[in-house]
């Protein structure tokens, strides 16, 4: 039976989008890549919520950017985790273990 792609609880693509670059910059279709890679496709973010998440992201002094040339030799830009950036990833991985660990006690219960 072919599984469907699941649509991201509200708040957790920035906590995918850190994750994703706290190993190194990536541009945004790597970032898309990565998460759905990472998830086993099972995570699927559309370029309509990930730009502007980066955006968000960016003006909240967590990621930074900049234009390079992608594997192809395209224009593209690359995002990476700033300073305030990797606090950031510590402070929304905490809660989002915190909010998983309640839900599966929740479901435990049920």
């Amino acid at each position: 039976m072919a599984q469907s792609k699941q649509n991201l609880i509200q708040g957790t693509l920035a906590l995918l989008i850190l994750r994703s670059l706290s190993r190194g910059p990536l541009h945004g279709y790597e970032i898309a890549q990565r998460i759905q890679q990472s998830s086993e496709d099972v995570l699927k973010v559309e370029e309509g919520s990930l730009y502007p998440a980066l955006y968000r992201l960016e003006e909240q002094g967590w990621v930074e950017a900049e234009w390079g040339a992608s594997e192809n030799n395209r224009r593209a830009k690359y995002y990476k985790l700033t300073r305030a950036g990797r606090k950031q990833l510590a402070v929304e991985t905490s809660n989002w273990e915190r909010l998983s660990e309640a839900i599966a006690k929740v479901l435990q219960t049920a």
